[in-house]
């Protein structure tokens, strides 16, 4: 396998779905299909129970809750098959299915967005213990810059039913030029409030082959939880909040429930895990309010795996299919704790 070969990991991920990798396995046919959801047998660990193995259609992930216990992207479930690195995985994907992957030039970004080059293109040469983990790993390095002329009264916030004191708080704003143009940018900070990357999110439903959201590239969003720098200010008596989307964060924090984090997806990866553990107290109380969706059932039920060991966990009943948090209204979210399950 050619070490210099350049790979784009998440322009994989956007161009090949889990759908099309189990066809190239040859293994839809063992596979029910209900509504967005796959389930069958575990082709890693070669299971034998049907519902075992999950895969979310929309959002292209994938669980196993036999023995395998793992879970991820394209990527993950291909380097697990293949027994090779991530970067290998990705490799043989584009290879499979014609994806070409630019090389970025200086030319083309911005220079106020230009970010610091992951230290190195290849991962660790393991397979992966849990979702995304063996993809390049390392804290993100904070950014040299920040963006500046964003539009904070671009109508797409309003339509979210954020208020101008929540806008400002959280710095969101319409990018007006360089990678991110068109995009509502969302700062990202780390634990120590130190700002690591913006990712750019489409105002709407965008053009098709448009992805609904842009991150830049070097960033690894597993490696970071939405909002945890401003949670850690917050109460700790009060039980901390996971969700899956930045709007969802959002929307609790406006609605005053501040100590709650966003996975930026709907799987708890390691680094996420033990950057949870790191700041856990004694005693912690901890509240999985995923999207009521296929998706989000499996992303709970492995994060309530993960995280039981270390502090007392909840998972909260929204009570119909489809709800996630941005559905709930001020009353309903002052009722969390007691709604949890």
């Amino acid at each position: 396998m050619p070490t210099s070969r350049y790979v784009d990991f998440h322009a994989v991920k956007q161009a090949v779905t889990m759908v099309q990798v189990l066809d190239h396995y040859k293994l839809t046919e063992r596979f029910q299909r209900k509504g967005d959801s796959l389930s069958g047998a575990c082709p890693l660990h070669k299971g034998e129970n049907p519902t075992q193995f999950r895969v979310s259609v929309s959002k292209n992930c994938w669980n196993c809750f036999g023995d395998c216990k793992r879970g991820g992207n394209v990527l993950d479930f291909v380097s697990l098959m293949e027994g090779v690195t991530i970067r290998e995985a990705a490799i043989r994907i584009s290879d499979w299915f014609n994806v070409v992957s630019e090389k970025p030039t200086k030319k083309a970004a911005s220079s106020e967005e230009k970010q610091p080059a992951p230290s190195k293109d290849e991962p660790a040469q393991t397979p992966p213990k849990a979702a995304s983990e063996a993809q390049e790993t390392g804290p993100n390095k904070p950014l040299g810059f920040e963006l500046r002329n964003l539009d904070p009264a671009h109508p797409y916030l309003t339509e979210r039913g954020l208020s101008e004191a929540t806008i400002a708080e959280f710095g969101l704003g319409c990018c007006n030029n360089g990678s991110m143009k068109g995009r509502i940018v969302i700062p990202i900070h780390n634990a120590d409030g130190q700002l690591v990357a913006y990712v750019g999110r489409w105002p709407g439903d965008p053009p098709e082959d448009t992805p609904k959201y842009k991150l830049p590239a070097g960033f690894r969003k597993s490696e970071e939880l939405f909002n945890l720098h401003r949670a850690l200010q917050a109460d700790p008596s009060l039980p901390l909040v996971i969700v899956e989307g930045f709007f969802d964060c959002l929307h609790l924090c406006q609605n005053g429930i501040a100590r709650v984090v966003a996975l930026m997806g709907c799987q708890l990866s390691h680094a996420q895990e033990e950057l949870l553990a790191a700041h856990l107290q004694p005693g912690d109380h901890i509240i999985l309010m995923l999207d009521e969706d296929d998706a989000g059932r499996a992303g709970r039920e492995y994060a309530l795996q993960r995280l039981a060991t270390r502090a007392f966990v909840k998972v909260f009943g929204y009570g119909r299919e489809g709800q996630q948090p941005t559905d709930l209204s001020a009353e309903e979210l002052q009722s969390l704790t007691g709604d949890a399950v």
